[in-house]
């Protein structure tokens, strides 16, 4: 008969396979893992994962959501210590991009796989995503107020965030050569607030 489980190990349990498979899915890809593959790399019987998580896509909804919680924790950090101007914080929010995707690569492979569960199924994912996009376009919401650019923040918002994803995966797939993408992300963003300033 299987011992009964504290909170504390529940937790801790997930927190440790959500681990090995962040990882497993940057290295492998989502569809090429399997519950047994999570099971070994723990050490534990191919049915204990299972005492936890539903089934595969649970565990990759999981890592998803931490990630993105992660991620959006680092740009808000980022955004509420930066001093000075909307400018500056703006820049302060892009470094914290650029420095979560490449300290973290495992879980920003993740967070963004094309091969992604059903969102609507997972709540607290479909939560962590909106939490991500709003960091966005809060400081794009400021430059806006302070006549620094102007247009509706939450497009504006999407094309520096397309523009800061672009640069990361170029350098992650090794189309550019590795450091290059900040120089590249600097150039875009001057290049897209030179043509969203007012009465350009």
């Amino acid at each position: 008969m299987p011992r009964v489980l504290s909170e504390s190990d529940v937790a801790d349990f997930r927190e440790r396979l959500c681990d090995v498979a962040e990882r497993l899915f940057a290295e492998k890809g989502p569809e090429a893992v399997t519950m047994r593959q999570l099971a070994a790399e723990l050490g534990v019987s191919p049915m204990t994962p299972y005492r936890y998580f539903a089934d595969k896509e649970d565990i990759l909804a999981a890592v998803r959501t931490n990630g993105f919680n992660r991620f959006a924790q680092a740009l808000e950090r980022a955004y509420a210590e930066a001093s000075g101007a909307a400018r500056a914080r703006g820049a302060a929010v892009g470094e914290a991009y650029l420095d979560f995707a490449f300290e973290h690569p495992q879980a920003y492979k993740a967070m963004f796989d094309l091969n992604q569960p059903h969102e609507e199924n997972y709540p607290d994912l479909v939560a962590a995503g909106a939490r991500a996009r709003s960091t966005m376009t809060e400081y794009v919401k400021a430059l806006v107020a302070e006549g620094v650019l102007a247009g509706d923040p939450e497009e504006i918002g999407r094309m520096f965030w397309a523009a800061a994803h672009g640069a990361v995966v170029l350098e992650l797939s090794g189309k550019i050569p590795a450091g290059s993408a900040r120089t590249l992300h600097r150039h875009m963003n001057g290049a897209l607030a030179k043509g969203l300033r007012p009465g350009a």
